[in-house]
């Protein structure tokens, strides 16, 4: 159990380091000029938290991961308390770890665009910690309510899910190595990312967003830290995750799988 434990708020926290620090460093000093661009740092510390910590873990690095991995029955739901608890511990120390690097530069951005913490303008740099919808970078064709915002979150993650099963699934003939699998797996959370992140930034992950925002609403930031007044936080970043890696994960059990398992012809698959 401390195993896992360890590996989960490690992984965790290098995942969230590296793609949130992305988003502060493109909002503070402008050096990345795209979502592609964020979308690949994005992808780049979820490949290298999983090489990092898949011995110690199963590398989910996610509670919706997790969760959807109990419901395909791939993983015990006795381990689930751990995981989730390291998952969210991991992202909030992430959190911590980026305002202490970025403080000075935060309050500089602030004082240059007459920004005071904690009000409706300080959205804009709230961002780099949790996430808003509409996307505050996105610009004014970024229209998005709640519904749209709980579906693209819903889609995304179910995605996530549906590719994570097939690169990790023994029968599909088409999958990677296993050396290359959380390769394949930052590349699909990078192209996901492009895909939604200009309506809802692609949060796609519970402990991703609640442990920087909580860091941001404990810096400072305070209800600027979250995305509205009518509980959209929870409902858009912590349950439609959830209930895409939900619904993958019943996709997979009961359609993909008992599918993918028998004779599969040409390709010479026999999983029975």
């Amino acid at each position: 159990m401390m195993k896992g434990f360890i590996g989960e708020l490690l992984g965790t926290f290098i995942l969230v380091l590296f793609g949130c620090g992305s988003v502060a460093v493109a909002v503070l000093f402008g050096e990345y000029n795209s979502i592609f661009q964020i979308a690949l740092a994005w992808g780049f510390g979820v490949m290298l938290a999983i090489y990092l910590t898949r011995h110690l873990s199963c590398a989910h690095l996610n509670p919706a991961v997790s969760i959807a991995m109990v419901i395909s029955k791939r993983m015990s739901a006795k381990n689930l308390p751990a995981y989730l608890g390291a998952q969210f511990l991991g992202a909030f120390l992430a959190g911590v770890a980026i305002f202490l690097l970025f403080s000075p530069s935060i309050g500089a951005y602030e004082s240059a665009n007459n920004i005071v913490r904690g009000t409706a303008a300080s959205v804009d740099t709230a961002r780099m910690f949790g996430e808003f919808y509409p996307n505050p970078g996105a610009g004014p064709n970024s229209i998005v309510s709640m519904p749209l915002a709980m579906g693209a979150e819903i889609f995304g993650t179910f995605l996530l899910l549906l590719f994570i099963f097939a690169l990790t699934e023994g029968c599909n003939v088409g999958r990677p190595s296993d050396k290359m699998a959380p390769v394949f797996i930052g590349l699909t959370v990078a192209s996901i990312i492009c895909l939604i992140a200009p309506l809802t930034q692609a949060g796609l992950n519970p402990a991703r967003d609640f442990g920087p925002r909580l860091v941001a609403w404990m810096a400072g930031w305070g209800s600027a830290a979250f995305p509205d007044t009518c509980g959209g936080f929870f409902w858009v970043y912590i349950l439609s995750p959830i209930v895409g890696g939900t619904l993958a994960a019943m996709f997979w059990l009961y359609v993909v799988e008992p599918n993918m398992k028998g004779k599969i012809g040409e390709a010479g698959c026999d999983c029975q």
